[in-house]
């Protein structure tokens, strides 16, 4: 995987004063003409929260859910003892732009936790199989706000950190399908062709989102698209002949 240079707004090599400092700096500077801060921290109701992607024309990109979420930081600002949430996530391409963390509920919830989506504005067309690139995105909290754990949501799984302070991250991906073409395409509860070294097979429950196969004899339903499913294409013997992100 690539860390992309667009997106890096906190990274792993940066150190932790430095991301407080970057994260309060944020935090204390909102947007020009945005809605004040609710006294919990929540979203402002009866808008878009605060750094959400403004629809400004026709041919601006759409913002969708990012690929996957791999690690939460919640870091708490010796300052002023503010919560900054600091979301990871992978994409498909640098294609993608602004990452950004949107609340997808209002006011004091029940179970004490912020549900969130990090969501990033997507390529207008589809993309090639590459490394996928590392996003991050920042969401500063108020002061004596509610919420005692935060979930960020992506299109293919969801990731909870339930101490805040703290830290919590997935398992890495074990193929992102970069180098797929020419591989064996194996099904969920199918198994790989006798003479296929491990090396070139691609197996379904390692692929951790969304897969549309074409087989050789088979039509294509629509041309609807989704950013972040992968369609592969079989030749009959079962290798990727073709593949690309919607």
């Amino acid at each position: 995987m690539t860390r992309s240079t667009l997106f890096a707004a906190v990274s792993a090599t940066v150190s932790l004063v430095a991301a407080l400092a970057l994260a309060t700096a944020y935090a204390q500077a909102p947007p020009a003409g945005g809605p004040p801060q609710g006294p919990q921290g929540a979203p402002p109701e009866g808008g878009p929260p605060q750094g959400a992607p403004q629809n400004s024309g026709a041919n601006e990109a759409t913002s969708y859910p990012v690929l996957f979420v791999t690690g939460i930081d919640v870091l708490r600002a010796p300052q002023n003892g503010r919560d900054i949430i600091v979301a990871h996530g992978l994409v498909s391409s640098s294609d993608w732009r602004s990452p950004v963390l949107v609340p997808i509920t209002e006011g004091k919830p029940v179970d004490g936790v912020l549900d969130l989506l990090l969501q990033a504005q997507a390529p207008q067309r589809p993309g090639p199989l590459g490394a996928f690139m590392e996003v991050d995105a920042i969401l500063p909290l108020g002061h004596g706000h509610p919420y005692t754990a935060v979930r960020v949501r992506s299109a293919s799984n969801a990731l909870t950190l339930k101490q805040l302070p703290g830290r919590a991250e997935v398992k890495k991906l074990k193929n992102d399908c970069g180098k797929c073409i020419g591989k064996y395409f194996v099904a969920k509860g199918g198994s790989a062709p006798a003479n296929a070294p491990a090396a070139e097979v691609v197996r379904e429950e390692d692929l951790l989102w969304t897969v549309r196969v074409i087989k050789p004899r088979d039509g294509i339903h629509s041309y609807t698209l989704d950013r972040n499913r992968l369609t592969l294409v079989l030749s009959e013997d079962g290798r990727i002949v073709d593949a690309a992100w919607d």
